[in-house]
């Protein structure tokens, strides 16, 4: 019996079981449903009803607004993940759990508290109204709902990263005469690109499937600020079930190939990362 592996866990072939049912049941059936209803509408009517103007601008709208504020979380969320780790400062316990809260607040909640304070009369909106600048119920209204809801995923996912990350590498790197800039270039991004292309891909995911923190703010104004998800819904609401089903399965398969496409970087560069290592 030498050789052999023994774990804690039952066997392969029980968990592996286990793993499939369990994902066949949550995601695989109810998905595969999905595709069911869609495949009985004719090949014109689904055309007509994923090619309607008004769901095109909702289409141009979420994704837009999604990868905007995804873009904008990888950025903002490296650097606070930075202070988090490399500083130590007064709250920072305090600050590191707030990172958290969107996780916590339920999506109405989060959407009427930006309303408020971004609306005209708000504490925040008060003081951009007079530069022309309004937030509440126009896209940047939106994208603003999208990076508070985002913006934990990219924290999350790159703090771990920066914390294994050696401070000895920069410090050799710096000894050899490289610049702070070509160092964090050379060094330190590589090691922590597979990271934040994972927080982006989890963002931009959160973000186009997002609901109740944008409806409040976004006004719904169909052809300007009206998103995908609560299309679905009024179509739902209209008993219009083949349409919503229609754009839910255009959605979907949007989403699954541009997570596919985002994992394959996170993929390429781990391994270009590992090689150059």
């Amino acid at each position: 019996m030498r050789g052999r592996r023994y774990s804690i866990l039952p066997g392969f072939r029980l968990t592996l079981g286990y793993t499939v049912s369990y994902l066949s049941l949550i995601a695989l059936i109810p998905l595969a449903g999905l595709f069911l209803r869609t495949s009985g509408m004719g090949w014109g009517e689904f055309w007509r009803a994923v090619s309607d103007p008004r769901v095109v601008a909702s289409y141009r709208l979420t994704v837009g607004a999604a990868g905007v504020a995804a873009a904008v979380n990888a950025v903002l969320g490296f650097i606070v993940a930075w202070c988090l780790v490399r500083y130590r400062f007064p709250a920072r316990r305090l600050v590191d759990a707030l990172i958290d809260l969107p996780f916590a607040l339920p999506t109405a909640v989060s959407g009427i508290v930006l309303t408020t304070v971004y609306s005209p009369e708000g504490w925040i909106g008060r003081w951009l109204a007079p530069l022309g600048v309004t937030v509440s119920y126009t896209p940047l209204g939106i994208l603003l709902a999208l990076v508070f809801i985002g913006l934990p995923f990219v924290v999350r996912m790159v703090e771990p990263a920066l914390q294994d990350l050696d401070p000895e590498l920069e410090e050799a790197a710096l000894s050899l005469g490289a610049g702070r800039w070509e160092a964090f270039r050379r060094v330190i991004l590589p090691a922590l690109a597979p990271a934040v292309c994972s927080g982006f891909a989890l963002a931009f995911a959160r973000a186009l499937g997002e609901y109740g923190s944008v409806i409040f703010i976004a006004g719904n104004m169909p052809m300007r600020t009206e998103i995908t998800s609560l299309l679905i819904v009024t179509r739902l609401e209209q008993y219009d079930y083949s349409g919503a089903t229609a754009i839910a399965v255009v959605m979907l398969v949007a989403s699954f190939v541009m997570l596919l496409a985002i994992n394959m970087l996170q993929w390429w560069s781990a391994r270009r990362y590992g090689e150059a290592g």
